[in-house]
Formats: structure tokens, C-alpha cells, sequence
């Protein structure tokens, strides 16, 4: 059944409106210089975005800590010289009618050694990543770089920022029992082991006021984390009124959860079945073509968030809210055909790895 939201504006808690209901997902793409400037290639793939009609629109993870690099190519947001960069991006973005935020995030264990001066760091030792654990001072300074980083995206324009507690990143590493051993305030009770979130997330509000836009990602699955866990911070986090959405990256919009003990409906629904009453809910996961667009919002979601198919189609809401049929380019596709769609040659290399994506040039 179509939805008919798709085509109409949403409002958020802080104020602001996105015009339609696509968001460009926070996208990994090594198109920034290696100081975290905003090179060309990455301005010109996301303004790109903008013009094709997605209501809302994410930079990449933006590291908040010269320590916290996760990839080569990064943009950062740790230092003021960043802040010329972002105010470009951030006016190209809200040019075309999208509202532009920034992705706030740290690498912790994942961070290279190659990348980074000194040893990544941790919620605690983990040898297996050569991290060493964060003193108490180290985790109050983290909790310091994430606000200043978000007063510098509202120096640059920004509609707001995400805060990236998912994907096994530093935030993420703090949630999980698996790499969360500390014996303080910030580890063993669920309560412990969220405050230095829930720090961040009060922080930016308190500083960044009620008009900035502000959300968190969080990971359902995997890396440590429990679904039970999870749904009660989205619950805890939607009772404070901080946050304007949450964004579940759920890999696979419609798979069922991997707890045996949860497979009584899928993993989409065990979110859109929550009762937030603040709070907006968006998820992202395989969401290729209108019927999956229309599946998802059906489910209960506020708004999609797309990834793969926002990088194939730089128009892709357009696509779907002209076209109900619509369905996403067929893998794999040319770098000339990538280019055509704003990506800069080092965000192609950076898809190469991604099997079957890009055609050899033999294949082409």
C-alpha cells in the first residue's frame, strides 16, 4: 500500500522542517583531505544530494578528536579550522531546501594505528584492538570534544547534529558489555554504561539551545549490544525530550532479530511498536526501491534514512515520489556511471571494496 506521507513535511521537536520524508544516511566516503578539511569531491557529492531532493541530509562520521580518526579521507570537526569548510557545506546543503546536519563521531578501539599519533583508545584495555583504556579525566574530555564539536557546527550553519553511538565506534564501545569493563561511573549497570551519552546528548542541548536539531544513531544488534538494552534507551532517551529523532541502523530494514528469544516479530517492529511521544523515528537498512520505501513507512517510521541507494541515485527521492514502481540500479555499475552521480574518484575506490559494486574496468 503507498503511503502517502512520503510527500509531506515533518516537523521536529527543536522547530525545524524537512520538506519530504528521505534522509540521506551518514556515508563513509574518503573524499576529505587527511588534516579533516572539506575537499571539493565531498562538497559537490553531497550538494549533489541536496539537489536530488532528500529532505534532510548527514556529512560522514566527523571525528571530534584528532585521536578519534576511524578512515583515511575523514571530515573532522575537532579544531576551528574546520569550521570554513562546514560553513561551505552547510550553505550548499540548505541551498536546495534540505536541512544540513553533521555526524559527531569518535573510532575509539577503531581507530588506525597508522592514522592516529599515540594508541587508540577505550572503555577499557582491550589488547585484541591495542586500545588502552580511557582515564576518568580522558572520558570527561571526550564528553567536552563532543559538545565543542557541535558548537562548531552551529558556528557553521548547521540545522544540527547526530551523535554516532552505533557501529562498534567509541559511544557504541561504552554500551557494550563486551568491551565495557570499567568499574566507575561509566560501566556495569546499563545507567553506567549510557551516562557519558546521555551526558553528550544533555550537553549540546543545554549549549546548543532548543532550536538545534538534534538526534542519536544507535546499533540494535551486534557489537555487544542487546536489543532489550536498546529499546529501553530509546524510551529513556524520548521520556528526557533532548532529542528531535532517533535513527536505528538496522542493516536490514526487514530481517527478524538475531535473539532467538525476540523472533516474534521482526526487528523493524520490535521500534515502531515503542511509544515515543518526543522523539522521531527513523531506521535504515536495505531500503532499495519504492516498495521498500512504502514498506517501512508503512511499519510506523517518521522518515527513511538511505545509504547504497542514495549513492546510485543521487535523486533517488524524487525517483520514488514520482514513480511507485521505482527500483534501484542493478550491481554492478561503472566508475563513469558513479561519477555521473557526483562521486569523486576516491569515494570509488573506497565502493571497489564493497564486492560486487563497482565493475572492473574489464567488466565495463
Amino acid at each position: 500500500m503507498l503511503n502517502p506521507k512520503i510527500h509531506k513535511a515533518l516537523k521536529f521537536a527543536s522547530g525545524h522542517e524537512m520538506h519530504n520524508r528521505f534522509m540521506l544516511a551518514p556515508m563513509t566516503n574518503q573524499q576529505s583531505n587527511e588534516d579533516g578539511t572539506l575537499s571539493d569531491d565531498e562538497l559537490h557529492w553531497l550538494k549533489m544530494r541536496a539537489k536530488g531532493g532528500f529532505g534532510l541530509i548527514s556529512t560522514c562520521a566527523s571525528h571530534v578528536d584528532e585521536i578519534g580518526k576511524g578512515f583515511s579521507g575523514q571530515l573532522g570537526i575537532f579544531n576551528d579550522k574546520h569550521i570554513e569548510g562546514h560553513k561551505k557545506l552547510a550553505a550548499a546543503i540548505r541551498e536546495h531546501n534540505s536541512l544540513a546536519i553533521v555526524q559527531l563521531h569518535h573510532a575509539g578501539m577503531r581507530s588506525p594505528k597508522k592514522l592516529i599519533s599515540g594508541q587508540a583508545v577505550a572503555p577499557s584495555d582491550l589488547p585484541e584492538f591495542d586500545a588502552r583504556a580511557l582515564s576518568l579525566d580522558e572520558v570527561y574530555r571526550v564528553r567536552d570534544k563532543f559538545i565543542e564539536a557541535a558548537i562548531r557546527a552551529q558556528k557553521s550553519a548547521y540545522d544540527g547534529v547526530q551523535i554516532h553511538g552505533a557501529h562498534s565506534y567509541l559511544l557504541c564501545q561504552f554500551l557494550s558489555l563486551e568491551h565495557n569493563k570499567r568499574e566507575d561511573d561509566y560501566g556495569g549497570s546499563l545507567a553506567n554504561r549510557v551516562r557519558l551519552i546521555k551526558e553528550i546528548v544533555e550537553g549540546i542541548r543545554q549549549t546548543c539551545g532548543k532550536r538545534f536539531l538534534l538526534s542519536l544513531r544507535l546499533s540494535p544488534e551486534r557489537m555487544g549490544m542487546q536489543l532489550d538494552e536498546i529499546k529501553t534507551l530509546c524510551l529513556e532517551f524520548d521520556e528526557d525530550q533532548f532529542l528531535d529523532f532517533l535513527d536505528i541502523s538496522l542493516w536490514d530494514s526487514f530481517k527478524m532479530p538475531e535473539e532467538i528469544e525476540h523472533q516474534d516479530k521482526t526487528l523493524l517492529q520490535h521500534f515502531t511498536s515503542l511509544d515515543l511521544k518526543h522523539s522521531k523515528l527513523t531506521v535504515a537498512g536495505k531500503i532499495y526501491s519504492s516498495e521498500d520505501v512504502h514498506a517501512v513507512m508503512n511499519e510506523g517510521i517518521d522518515f527513511v534514512s538511505i545509504g547504497k541507494a542514495g549513492i546510485l541515485h543521487h535523486d533517488f527521492p524524487k525517483k520514488v515520489m514520482n514513480d511507485s514502481s521505482f527500483e534501484m540500479q542493478t550491481l554492478p555499475v561503472s566508475r563513469d556511471y558513479l561519477k555521473k552521480e557526483g562521486l569523486g574518484d576516491k569515494f570509488i575506490d573506497y565502493m571497489s571494496r564493497w564486492e560486487g559494486f563497482v565493475a572492473s574496468s574489464e567488466a565495463e
